[in-house]
C-alpha cells in the first residue's frame, strides 16, 4: 500500500500536548489487587492500612539488667545502695524479654552489684524506666500507613510487625510495546553483519526498562511490518488482552510509510500529532477504547523524550503515585550552545565540578545517537523563546546522575584517543565507581582553550610544531595564557593512513590522495590530526582543495576508521589502534607524542591523583601496548609550564 507523504497534524507545544494528554486521562487508574507485603515494595496503597496488633505486644525490657518494682529503689544512691532480694525483688532480664509479674522498671546492669544471691542497687529508677511499653511503637487498630503511600522497605517491616501480611494496592500498569517497520531486526537475529538498511531494534528494551523503573510491567511484541492492517491488529490485540497502554515505536512521523497516524485516526481519537520539542517532534498521542496509545518516534533519543514527557508521568498517575520531581543543579555552560527558537530543545550534557563551578558541556549528536544517553549526566531544557546560551552563562540542568557523583567526575575536553577510554575504565574500576571520566572530543586546540577558560580537568593534545618538530608545548604557551599547567605524556603513537581492508586502491602515501577515484575522510579543524595532514600535504606540494574529501570531517579516530570501513572513504588519517580495531590496513606516517594538559590547580584533586597513579601503573601500560600502535617508554613524564 502506498500513500502520499502528509504533514504533522495538531502540532502542539510541549506544554499544550501534556495538558491535552493528561486531561484526557486524568482519571485513569489501574484496578485494585491484593499483594503480599513481602512482594509489595514500591506499590501504592489504595487505602489506609490498620494495624492488626500492637507493637510491642507486651511491656518488655529495653536494656539488659534487673526487673524491679520502682518504688523499692527510690532511696538508692551510689553512697547508700538498696539491697534487693534476688529472684523476688530483683529479677535478671535481657533486652526484649517481658517484664516479670510484679515489676515495672529495669535497673541497668551497670548500676547493680551482686551480693551473693541478692543485688545492691546504686541508682533509683522511675516506673517504666528502661521499659518498652506495650503499644509504644504501634497500637492495634490505628492507621499504620495512609492511602497513596508508596511502600518502602521500612514500611514492609512495620506492616509485618503489626500483623499485616497483605495489602490492597493499585495494579501495576501493563504496557504493550510494538516495534514497527519492515527494516527492524531483533538483536538476537542480527548476526555479525547487518544487511543494508536493516535496523537493530533496541528501543523496545529501553522502553521496557523505563517502564519497569516506573513500576509497570511490559511485553515487547515481535515487530510488525509497515502495513496498516498489521498495525491495527497489534493495537486491537493489545487492548483486547487488557493492556493499559500501547506504545507504537516508529511510523508516527509524516513519511510515506508512516501509517500509525491513519490507523489510530480510524480506531479512536487523535489527540496530538507532533510536539514542538527537539528531539521528539514525531510523538503521537491518541485514545483508543478509552485507553492511551502513544506513537513513539523511532530515533532512540526522541523515543526517550516521548517516554519522559508523556509515558512516565502517566504510568505514575495510573498507580495513584505522584511523579517524582527531577533533581536539578545550577551549572555554567562550558561552551556556546545555539538553539532554534520556537521549539523546546532538550540537550544532554556532561557535568563535572571544576574548581567551585559545576560545568555543563553539551553532547553532540542528533536524535539517533544512543551514546548521548549513555554518557549524559543531565538534560538542559532550552525554552522555545530562547536562542541558546553563551559560554559561561548560568543554566539549570535536570540531573540524570546523582549530584554527589559530580564531585569526583573528571571532565576532559580535547583530542580523542582510545587510551582515554581505557583510562576511564581503569580509574572507575580502581575507585569502585567513585571517580569517572566524561569526555568531549573537540580537537586539541579546543581542549587547550577549555583549559585556559577553566572548564575542564584535563585535555588531550598532540599538536605538531612544524618549525621545531616538537609537540604541544609551543601551542600551550600560545593558547593557555591565564592558567599555569602541567603536561604529562600519556603515550607516543603512530599516525598514518587508514585504508580499506586489502587496500583495493593501492594507496602508498600521501601523494596518492589526489589520484582520481580516491576519496578521503578528514578530521575537523583544530585537531592535531588535521594540522598533521596539512603539514604532510605542504611537504608534498599538494593544495588541500585537490584532495577529494578534504571537507568530509569526523571528530574521532574511530569515526574516521568507521567511515573507511563502511566505504564512505578510501582513506583517512588516524592512529594505528583505530585501524587495528576495525581490521583495516594502515600505512604509518609519523610517530607523535600525545600529552595530557592539566591546570596546575587540579593536581591535588582526588580524582586527578588517581588518574596520574593509573597512568604510571603497569596494568595501564600493558593494556595500551596490547592495543597496538602505541609506545609507553615516556609515559608519565611530567613538564610544568
Amino acid at each position: 500500500m502506498k500513500r502520499e507523504q502528509c504533514f504533522y497534524r495538531n502540532l502542539k507545544s510541549l506544554g499544550e500536548a501534556r495538558a491535552i494528554f493528561f486531561k484526557r486521562f486524568r482519571n485513569t487508574r489501574t484496578d485494585l489487587e491484593t499483594a503480599p507485603v513481602r512482594e509489595a515494595l514500591g506499590r501504592c496503597l489504595a487505602g489506609p492500612v490498620y494495624a492488626s496488633r500492637s507493637v510491642p505486644a507486651y511491656d518488655g525490657a529495653a536494656m539488659d539488667g534487673l526487673a524491679v518494682r520502682a518504688s523499692c529503689t527510690f532511696s538508692a544512691s551510689p553512697d547508700s545502695p538498696v539491697l534487693l532480694r534476688g529472684g523476688l525483688e530483683a529479677k535478671p532480664v535481657n533486652t526484649g524479654e517481658p517484664l516479670p509479674e510484679g515489676t515495672d522498671a529495669v535497673v541497668v546492669i551497670e548500676k547493680a552489684e551482686a551480693r551473693g544471691d541478692d543485688f545492691e542497687i546504686r541508682e533509683a529508677v522511675n516506673p517504666l524506666q528502661n521499659v518498652r511499653k506495650a503499644g509504644e511503637d504501634i497500637v492495634k487498630g490505628e492507621i499504620l500507613l495512609p492511602a497513596r503511600q508508596r511502600i518502602r522497605p521500612y514500611d514492609q517491616g512495620a506492616l509485618l510487625a503489626a500483623g499485616v501480611l497483605s495489602v490492597e494496592v493499585f495494579r501495576k500498569p501493563r504496557v504493550l510495546i510494538v516495534p514497527t517497520g519492515d527494516e527492524i531486526v531483533r538483536p538476537e537475529d542480527a548476526g555479525a553483519r547487518l544487511a543494508p538498511g536493516a535496523i537493530v531494534e533496541v528501543n523496545g528494551q529501553i522502553l521496557a526498562s523505563l517502564t519497569a523503573e516506573c513500576g509497570g510491567e511490559s511485553v515487547i511484541m515481535q515487530s510488525v511490518p509497515d502495513d496498516p492492517a498489521a498495525i491495527r491488529k497489534a493495537v486491537t490485540g493489545g487492548l483486547d488482552a487488557g493492556y493499559d497502554l500501547v506504545l507504537l515505536i516508529a511510523g508516527s512521523s509524516a513519511g510515506s510509510k508512516d501509517y500509525v497516524l491513519s490507523v489510530l485516526e480510524e480506531m479512536g481519537e487523535l489527540l496530538v500529532h507532533g510536539v514542538m520539542v527537539r528531539p521528539g517532534k514525531p510523538t503521537l498521542l491518541a485514545a483508543v477504547e478509552n485507553r492511551p496509545v502513544v506513537g513513539v518516534p523511532g530515533y532512540p533519543v526522541s523515543a526517550a523524550v516521548a517516554f519522559r514527557e508523556f509515558v512516565r508521568p502517566l504510568l505514575y498517575r495510573m498507580q495513584g503515585i505522584l511523579e517524582p520531581e527531577a533533581e536539578t543543579i545550577q551549572a555554567v555552560m562550558g561552551r556556546k550552545l545555539p538553539s532554534k527558537p520556537g521549539v523546546e530543545e532538550q540537550v544532554r550534557v556532561i557535568l563535572g565540578k571544576v574548581g567551585e563551578r559545576t560545568v555543563a558541556v553539551p553532547l553532540s549528536g542528533g536524535a539517533g545517537v544512543l551514546t548521548s544517553m549513555v554518557r549524559g549526566d543531565g538534560i538542559l531544557r532550552i525554552p522555545p523563546g530562547v536562542s541558546g546560551y553563551s559560554e559561561g552563562e548560568a543554566v539549570r540542568v535536570e540531573l540524570l546522575t546523582p549530584a554527589r557523583a559530580l564531585e569526583t567526575r573528571l571532565i576532559t575536553i580535547g583530542s580523542h584517543d582510545l587510551t582515554i577510554d581505557l583510562l576511564g575504565s581503569l580509574v572507575k574500576d580502581a575507585s569502585a565507581g567513585k571517580v569517572t571520566i566524561s569526555s568531549n572530543n573537540v580537537g586539541s586546540l579546543g581542549g587547550l582553550i577549555a583549559i585556559d577558560r577553566g572548564i575542564a580537568h584535563f585535555a588531550g593534545c598532540h599538536l605538531l610544531d612544524t618549525e621545531t618538530g616538537d609537540y604541544n608545548r609551543s601551542y600551550v604557551r600560545k593558547y593557555v595564557t591565564k592558567t599555569p599547567v602541567v603536561l604529562i605524556t600519556l603515550v607516543h603513537r603512530w599516525q598514518g593512513l587508514i585504508l580499506q581492508n586489502g587496500n583495493p586502491k593501492s594507496i602508498k602515501d600521501i601523494s596518492d590522495l589526489v589520484r582520481p577515484g580516491v576519496s578521503f575522510v578528514n578530521r575537523q579543524p583544530g585537531s592535531g590530526t588535521r594540522i598533521l595532514l596539512d603539514y604532510e600535504l605542504k611537504k608534498h606540494g599538494i593544495e588541500p582543495a585537490r584532495v577529494n574529501g578534504y571537507r568530509n570531517e569526523e571528530y574521532t579516530h574511530m569515526n574516521v576508521a568507521m567511515a573507511v570501513a563502511s566505504g564512505r572513504g578510501d582513506a583517512g588519517l588516524g592512529i594505528m589502534a583505530a585501524a587495528k580495531a576495525l581490521d583495516l590496513d594502515f600505512i604509518p606516517i609519523t610517530r607523535e607524542r600525545y600529552d595530557l594538559v592539566f591546570p596546575a590547580a587540579v593536581m591535588e584533586c582526588e580524582g586527578v591523583r588517581l588518574l596520574i597513579e593509573t597512568i604510571g601503573s603497569a596494568r595501564f601500560r600493558e593494556q595500551v601496548l596490547a592495543m597496538g600502535g602505541y609506545e609507553v617508554d615516556e609515559t608519565g613524564t611530567r613538564v610544568t609550564l
